[in-house]
């Protein structure tokens, strides 16, 4: 089905097909013609399965009238939990609707006020914001909501894992009752579905499930090693696999500015990106990894999401974290669409509870490999799928292969209505 079949105008089309996408993803031809229709939404979808496209090209569609805007007035919000995320997202909304004369912005934290109260004066179109700086605009009445027709919470999960429910409360109460309203998850937990029932009365409820083609073909693998040898160890790989990209996450600032600092004292470049940085650096950094003039990034969590690039050859966990949802969110920036990926963790005996989760989740044993010369003294246990669903044999979850390939997609909604560009 081509996208022209599900109500897109032209100038759409012609734009989404310059991107190189011809066939909508499952969630796009679930999605795009339920939100032309007025509907709300709540819907589940994979990193990868482009779900952003789902919501902004009915989005212009929907905008597209050749309304007069007034100032300080946005006619769609979209939230998102990080500058990185919200970045992204309104550099897809202004490829898609190059051929369009509606505005955007995306709105942040970190960086000077003025400049984004200058361009709201003019009012815009689709504005792109993290809770916190929203609030705080609001505050100072840089922009008002009277004109809004359209809510997105994307990546909603998230959103409340970092905090925001609070200010997603307040910016909601904010907000004109008649409108139309869009969620968008990883997971529809129930925290997820909690914040949904305050801000979406009758949501129609659909799922992206991929296709065995479009599944994430992920290679996982982990390798064994003493905590204190981690560095030698990635260094190691880095050098005799010839990896000429990575994405490595770390769980602290500290230790991610360590582990640059050890790499380069062995002759190997890479840049680290976390909280910490300005606005600029993590924006020169990301560009500089997309367009391959950066091969290594090591990236604290908070960057998990809000990194989307194109073929992304390997992530690797250099801590594991401590949600194994987490892991999931991470090793989903490669493997995208179809594309081939590797997911390689380090995994001490600290790491162990972390791990035992993780595989419990996955439903699978991580594969492990041995490099020579990196045997850890502190043994690291095997560990036992310990999470067994309820009328479920224990035995069906312990059997799974060690060399299952392929993260756990998010859950799926079964039995609810409806169900690459980004």
């Amino acid at each position: 089905m081509p996208f022209a079949k599900l109500g897109l105008s032209d100038p759409i089309v012609k734009a989404v097909a310059e991107q190189g996408y011809t066939t909508p993803t499952p969630i796009q031809q679930q999605a795009i013609p339920a939100i032309l229709a007025g509907r709300d939404l709540l819907a589940a979808a994979a990193t990868g399965t482009g779900k952003t496209a789902s919501f902004v090209l009915p989005i212009l569609e929907l905008l597209n009238t050749g309304h007069k805007l007034r100032g300080k007035r946005i006619r769609a919000l979209i939230l998102t939990p990080t500058r990185e995320l919200a970045v992204q997202v309104e550099a897809n909304i202004a490829r898609y609707g190059k051929y369009l004369n509606l505005s955007s912005m995306a709105m942040y934290g970190g960086v000077d006020t003025e400049p984004q109260k200058q361009r709201l004066l003019e009012g815009i179109d689709i504005l792109v914001a993290t809770p916190g700086r929203l609030l705080d605009m609001a505050h100072q009445r840089a922009l008002h909501f009277d004109e809004l027709k359209i809510l997105v919470l994307d990546e909603a999960d998230r959103m409340l894992d970092m905090g925001f429910i609070a200010a997603i409360n307040k910016i909601v109460e904010r907000l004109p009752p008649a409108r139309q309203n869009l969620l968008f998850s990883a997971t529809l937990a129930e925290d997820v579905r909690s914040l949904a029932k305050t801000s979406i009365a009758y949501p129609l409820e659909i799922s992206a499930i991929s296709s065995e083609t479009s599944k994430p073909q992920i290679d996982q693998w982990l390798i064994t090693v003493d905590k204190g040898t981690k560095s030698a160890l990635l260094s190691h790989l880095i050098k005799t696999l010839q990896w000429q990209q990575a994405l490595i996450f770390i769980e602290t600032k500290h230790g991610a500015a360590k582990l640059v600092s050890q790499l380069e004292k062995r002759g190997i470049k890479a840049e680290a990106i976390h909280s910490g940085r300005s606005q600029a650096v993590r924006e020169k950094l990301l560009a500089d990894f997309k367009s391959g003039e950066l091969s290594l990034l090591v990236a604290t969590g908070v960057a998990a999401r809000g990194i989307d690039i194109n073929d992304l050859e390997r992530v690797v966990n250099y801590d594991l974290p401590d949600q194994p949802d987490d892991y999931i969110h991470r090793i989903g920036r490669t493997g995208r669409a179809g594309a081939a990926g590797e997911a390689i963790s380090l995994v001490s005996k600290d790491d162990f509870r972390n791990l035992c989760a993780i595989e419990s989740r996955l439903g699978h044993i991580i594969a492990r490999k041995e490099i020579e010369g990196f045997a850890p003294e502190k043994v690291v246990p095997v560990s036992i799928l310990n999470y067994v669903p309820k009328n479920r044999p224990a035995n069906k979850a312990t059997n799974k292969s060690a060399n299952h390939r392929g993260a756990a997609p998010a859950r799926s909604l079964k039995n609810k209505p409806g169900n690459n560009p980004r």
